[in-house]
């Protein structure tokens, strides 16, 4: 009953979104409400339970979606961007522009989360479509299903690291399977699936996309244009290095520890760009902030939309669904791979949140490693694989894809979902090739 329940909740969503035009943000929290009260809960504690999720939602990413935004916006207005683009269209030329996103989007991806790479890098592909004058999904999408599999797959993202403490398995040799397991996924679910879909018309975020063409003495240089625009992933990527190779304690570990912070790099990014693309470029404080607001703006929907998502989900969470859909699944005669990535698909598409599919299966597929011999490594990217699976519209990242590229619901789920599940069958594929050989 309960999978019953949240399967007429997500119709009713969709219903609500793609039929009846309704906002998203309250479509979630009356569906929220719906979900919670069928369930058992009382609606008071439905309430409690969305307010959690809106917080827990907007605590964690108004921060870095805000800072992120800012960033973006200060690279596009500088130039910045242009100046970038005009750089890998020259290196790789516009025929593989595509494997020029992909690599920048691994390379970011690695140490940054998904959101944070997402604000960072989208400004970017915005500027390249427009200069190369391709399609934006084309170009968009190799990049996201770059980020998005370094987000599913590999330490030190939250749910891999925690997956890989669970079964106590070795992150080195995590990191170094999930990149292997990797490279194939993203080349199928990215270049190659985004040549079948060049015909879904999609429009960047005006706030984010600077139209003017400026001359070669406008823009600042490449290298503070890539410094600028790089700068989090240097920081995070910096203390990640310094975390795995200094003991605790050290002060050096205890000073990257801080700057590497997600919130705290971008915070420390924008403020450097607010000089290096702002004032330094010769332009007024008055008129960078203007241009700071205005990216503000422009995010603010994107924000709810997201903490509904998230709302929907703690509701999910509360009323013990992930529990009862792990309980089904446990007896199973499957192998713990198969099943591992069955059960975090499920949640995955219940729940929403891949991080908390992939913690949460990790929790119900523990009890499945026992004598069976699998390598805790790929029970991680197992559960990874299926944490990413059928993306729709109570996922958070769903909804970021879909404003900041101005798509439909039906051409988000087109694109991103069938992506992200591409992605989770191509992680299981490489995990169970992997299995003969480890």
């Amino acid at each position: 009953m309960p999978i019953v329940i949240v399967c007429i909740g997500i119709l009713f969503l969709f219903l609500l979104i793609a039929h009846f035009k309704l906002n998203a943000f309250i479509a979630f929290i009356l569906v929220s409400l719906f979900v919670g009260v069928a369930e058992g809960m009382d609606i008071l504690k439905v309430v409690a339970s969305i307010q959690t999720g809106l917080g827990k939602t907007l605590g964690g990413l108004i921060l870095i979606l805000g800072l992120g935004a800012m960033l973006g916006k200060l690279v596009a207005d500088s130039g910045a961007a242009q100046r970038i683009t005009a750089q890998l269209i020259d290196k790789f030329g516009k025929k593989n522009i595509q494997w020029a996103v992909v690599l920048t989007g691994f390379i970011v991806g690695i140490p940054m989360f998904y959101t944070v790479g997402f604000v960072i890098l989208v400004p970017l592909v915005f500027t390249v479509a427009a200069a190369t004058g391709l399609p934006l999904i084309y170009v968009g999408l190799p990049m996201l299903a770059s980020l998005s599999v370094t987000h599913g797959y590999l330490p030190p993202h939250p749910a891999p690291t925690g997956i890989a403490v669970m079964f106590q398995a070795d992150i080195g040799k995590t990191l170094l399977y999930g990149i292997i397991v990797a490279i194939p996924a993203i080349i199928v679910a990215g270049p190659l699936f985004s040549r079948t879909i060049k015909n879904i018309k999609a429009t960047p975020l005006k706030e984010f996309l600077n139209p003017k063409v400026l001359t070669d003495k406008e823009m600042p240089s490449t290298f503070i244009s890539i410094f600028t625009a790089l700068l989090p992933v240097i920081l995070i990527g910096l203390a990640a290095i310094i975390d795995s190779i200094l003991p605790d304690g050290n002060p050096i570990k205890k000073v990257t520890s801080v700057i590497g912070n997600p919130v705290l790099a971008m915070l420390i990014s924008v403020l450097v760009a607010i000089y290096t693309l702002g004032l330094a470029r010769g332009r007024k404080m008055t008129e960078v902030m203007d241009s700071v607001a205005k990216s503000v703006a422009g995010i603010t929907m994107v924000l709810l939309i997201i903490a509904g998502a998230g709302a929907l989900k703690e509701v999910l969470i509360d009323s013990g669904v992930s529990t009862y859909i792990g309980d089904l699944l446990k007896g199973s005669t499957l192998s713990p791979l198969v099943l591992a990535w069955g059960i975090a698909t499920v949640i995955r598409v219940c729940v929403g949140s891949a991080t908390v599919a992939g913690l949460t299966a990790a929790g119900i597929a523990l009890p499945l490693l026992g004598d069976s011999g699998v390598s805790p490594e790929l029970m991680v990217l197992a559960i990874g694989s299926g944490s990413l699976m059928l993306s729709h519209v109570n996922d958070g990242g769903f909804w970021l894809y879909k404003e900041y590229f101005n798509l439909s619901v039906k051409d988000t789920l087109k694109t991103w979902t069938v992506m992200e599940t591409t992605v989770g069958i191509m992680g299981l594929l490489g995990v169970l090739t992997l299995d003969f050989f480890i």
